[in-house]
């Protein structure tokens, strides 16, 4: 079976199952619009879905993907930003009160950073995004070199969700709102191996299992 057929069928099973079920909900949101009241950067790893991990249903998540769920700083110089469009649209449009950065273990888009040769190849649009994190990854390397390279990738994973974090904080329109406390910024880290969630503590960086 081919993967669009296996997409079909599934699509096929959508519409007589979950969509008979829901029909009444699904079409209050392509008649009034969508309102979720959260915002979710996360990886386009195809092992963590947002909607799957925190059992959401249509228009519960407003979900921007990206490799290794990064946020770049907000700039301004004329440049395709579609991270930085998509998190406009969230906090000014659809007016969410959270946004949540997701990281998660096993990302190759942090184990490509951390493990670059110092023989740069050349450079790929990949290399070019994860230049973000070159600060956390000398910091790793420097401070961290009796660690194995599996806790590495996992420190790295979880400050690039906290420097994101630091990021979304460049944005005036996200700064406002933050400020007034009509808008909160949450950093999550998902485990693939356990399936544990765990949440970023304000008071000091480390991430703690969300029971």
């Amino acid at each position: 079976m081919a993967a669009t057929d296996k997409l079909i069928a599934g699509y096929q099973r959508f519409r007589e199952g979950y969509y008979q079920q829901n029909k009444e909900q699904l079409l209050k949101l392509a008649e009034q619009g969508q309102s979720p009241k959260i915002a979710i950067v996360c990886c386009s790893d195809s092992r963590v879905d947002p909607a799957i991990i925190l059992d959401c249903d249509q228009g519960d998540l407003f979900v921007i993907r990206n490799v290794a769920n990064l946020v770049p700083p907000c700039e301004s110089s004329d440049s395709f930003h579609g991270t930085s469009a998509a998190l406009e649209f969230a906090v000014n449009e659809l007016q969410v009160e959270s946004i949540i950065v997701l990281g998660h273990t096993q990302c190759g888009g942090i184990k490509s950073l951390m493990d670059r040769e110092p023989q740069a190849l050349p450079e790929t649009f990949i290399s070019k995004w994860m230049k973000q994190l070159e600060n956390v990854r000398h910091e790793i390397l420097a401070n961290q070199q009796g660690v194995d390279k599996e806790q590495q990738y996992n420190l790295c994973e979880q400050q690039g969700i906290t420097q994101s974090l630091a990021n979304l904080m460049t944005f005036p329109c996200i700064q406002k709102r933050v400020a007034v406390g009509s808008l909160r910024l949450h950093g999550w880290y998902y485990d693939l191996n356990s399936a544990e969630l765990f949440a970023m503590q304000a008071d000091s960086d480390l991430f703690q299992k969300i029971s």
